[in-house]
């Protein structure tokens, strides 16, 4: 499993909000410009926060985005199931409503088991407010 650009980006582009006040829209541009990532394709990743309601956009003079919710309230793994989608390291552990035919006599599968928890636990447990710093 590798994140991708999308994913650290988004993570990046939510902890600089979580660092304004929370009524205060950050225009696009400005975000763009101290995250250092094309606007272009910071369009794309803020088009997918807004449609998965991780914050909330405006456009037009005054527009601009902020988070719907405190910091502390958003999951590093939550931001990334949107950008990522699956997070799991191996498909035998991301099959929903469905087991691998080979679950019973894989040896390898609980070792992908622990680690698929691992990462959820992990980054389902650190939030935006975690990774603000001083900003706090």
């Amino acid at each position: 499993m590798m994140i991708s650009t999308k994913g650290r980006y988004a993570i990046r582009v939510m902890t600089e909000l979580a660092g304004h006040d929370s009524d205060e829209r950050i225009p696009l541009k400005d975000i763009a410009a101290s995250q250092n990532i094309s606007l272009k394709y910071l369009e794309s990743i803020m088009s997918l926060l807004v449609k998965n309601n991780l914050v909330d956009g405006v456009s037009g003079k005054g527009g601009g985005y902020r988070l719907l919710r405190p910091a502390d309230k958003y999951s590093l793994l939550e931001i990334l199931k949107v950008t990522e989608g699956d997070l799991e390291p191996v498909s035998c552990t991301a099959m929903e409503g469905g087991e691998c035919d080979r679950l019973g006599k894989c040896p390898t599968y609980p070792v992908w088991k622990e680690l698929s928890d691992l990462i959820t636990d992990f980054l389902g447990n650190k939030t935006l407010y975690d990774l603000m710093g001083e900003e706090k």
